[in-house]
């Protein structure tokens, strides 16, 4: 016998194709459709700026403000994936893609983490031959346009923040722009250095720190995105806690086959095989399993396997080294 628990089923109980579900779905946060304005907002704001400031960094001949033109057009580039991927995990499953297209984000966060990994290399190795011959900067200008971007950077933050803590595709939206809001703050401060004493190696050298702080706040990003790609237990569950759980739960001998993945960026689903000898079927056992592992545990999609633990009929996935 086996349990199922997702987000979708109605009054019932039961979702449209009759299986029983554990309730308990509703406890977890998905990337909610307010979410649309804020990555309009942000796309429309640093688009406007990415166009203004290549512009400014290229009459001003300032290497720091054409980098972060290209740092903030890598951003847009993520948000459109960030925002693309969010539109398409809400679509239903199919036939064919029987859990929706909620994986879309992860593969998104992955690709815009890669995507700035490139845009720095490419930044520091432009600086590396402006530095060998220094070009004079109009640094007035550069000030200017860098303060503006702190301000645009700092709203579309905003937008993100009630997000971050749930998903790492609109983390990583909030994150970028956080960034984007202290680069152009160093920016501000290389082009008064610059203004008040001459040394024009500064602006290059700015550059070369704002890739090395694009690639920091990038690593995780990356990392976490690579983890999720691969079905890693997302770092938020605690695993043995929830094995301990469900061999506590009575009449439980054995617990294998256990599998944790992310179904998405906010969602999480498991599968396991609960070995309960001479016990027979409960659905009200079933039911505040699914119910614990969602509310306690965080797990939204559960599927759990009864088994007597026939010797004659052993689970052939009973071997922790067996997928």
């Amino acid at each position: 016998m086996a349990a199922h628990q997702h987000h979708d089923h109605d009054h019932s109980g039961h979702d449209h194709s009759g299986h029983r579900h554990g309730p308990g779905g509703h406890s977890h946060s998905h990337a909610p459709a307010n979410f649309d304005r804020a990555f309009l907002i942000g796309i429309t704001l640093n688009v406007g700026f990415v166009i203004v400031e290549a512009v400014y960094g290229f009459l001003a001949n300032s290497l720091a403000l054409l980098a972060d033109a290209g740092h903030n057009l890598g951003d847009v580039l993520g948000l459109l994936l960030a925002w693309v991927a969010a539109s398409l995990a809400k679509r239903k499953p199919s036939a064919r893609f029987t859990y929706g297209m909620k994986r879309t984000p992860i593969l998104a966060s992955l690709a815009n983490a890669m995507l700035l990994l490139v845009a720095s290399g490419a930044i520091i190795y432009e600086a590396i031959n402006r530095l060998q011959s220094p070009a004079p900067v109009a640094e007035m200008t550069v000030i200017w346009v860098a303060l503006v971007g702190i301000v645009i950077n700092g709203v579309t933050a905003l937008g993100f923040v009630a997000g971050r803590k749930n998903d790492i595709n609109i983390r990583g939206a909030f994150l970028h722009m956080v960034a984007d809001a202290v680069v152009s703050l160093g920016v501000v401060l290389s082009g008064l250095l610059v203004l008040f004493t001459g040394w024009l190696w500064v602006d290059p050298a700015v550059s070369i720190i704002v890739a090395v702080v694009i690639v920091v706040g990038t690593w995780s990003l990356l990392k976490e995105s690579v983890s999720l790609s691969l079905d890693a237990v997302p770092a938020s569950i605690d695993r043995t806690a929830i094995e301990r759980y469900l061999t506590g739960l009575p009449g439980v001998s054995e617990v294998h086959d256990l599998h944790i993945w992310p179904m998405s960026t906010t969602e999480v689903a498991l599968t396991a095989h609960l070995v309960r000898p001479g016990a027979p079927l409960d659905d009200s056992l079933l039911s505040q399993a699914c119910r614990d592992l969602s509310t306690r545990f965080g797990i939204q999609h559960a599927t759990l396997q009864i088994e007597a633990g026939d010797p004659a009929h052993p689970c052939t996935l009973a071997p922790s080294e067996v997928v």
